[in-house]
Order: structure tokens, then sequence, then C-alpha cells
């Protein structure tokens, strides 16, 4: 999935309008997006113009309680994932860079 930023905001000054960016995960119905500054952080879908819709087909979706959407490959599917990437544990940054890399080098051979 790609989306791109709707429009410029100062609460929001990590992202670029007009630059697409490839989401990462679903999170309570989140878009995980990797910022400007290299962070993946978690963003309303409403910021965004989906441009693709397209989810790689190695992500586990799931629903939570309230009906919200959870949607990461298998390696980032893990309670405390983020947390612990966050908190520079290194085999969750290992793993993350990891997905990012191969991740990119798919939209790369589909381009």
């Amino acid at each position: 999935m790609t989306v791109e930023l709707r429009k410029k905001t100062k609460s929001y000054s990590d992202l670029t309008l007009g630059q697409p960016y490839a989401v990462m995960g679903i999170e309570g119905d989140e878009f995980r997006v990797l910022n400007d500054d290299g962070r993946p952080f978690l963003y309303p879908p409403s910021l965004f113009i989906v441009i693709d819709p397209r989810e790689p087909a190695d992500w586990i979706s799931e629903c939570g309680e309230d009906g919200e959407r959870y949607a990461y490959p298998a390696a980032l599917n893990t309670p405390g994932f983020f947390e612990d990437f966050f908190d520079d544990k290194p085999k969750a940054v290992r793993t993350f860079w990891r997905v990012v890399n191969e991740r990119l080098a798919t939209v790369s051979r589909a381009a």
C-alpha cells in the first residue's frame, strides 16, 4: 500500500507533500509509515490519499475487539515489537530494517 500526504500541516512536519510513502503496517486502523526522519510512526489514514491500495501478500490481518484493524508482516506482528524497536533493542531494530529492505526491494522489482 502506498499513500501520499493530502495537505501539509504543522502537526505533521515530518511528512512531505507529494512524497509517496509505503505503509509498513496498520495498527488500530492507523497507518505505520516510515516518515522523513526514518522513523516508523503511526498516522491517521485521513492524512493521506491512497495511491496504491494493494497490500503485501505477507501481511497478517486481524481485527481487535472493537473492530479495529491490525495488519503487519509476520516478522513485525508480535505484541510489543514496536516498543522494543523504539527502546533500541538490537533484535527488533535488525528485524525492522530487514523487513523494510525486503519491502523496498519488492517495490523496486515491481516498478
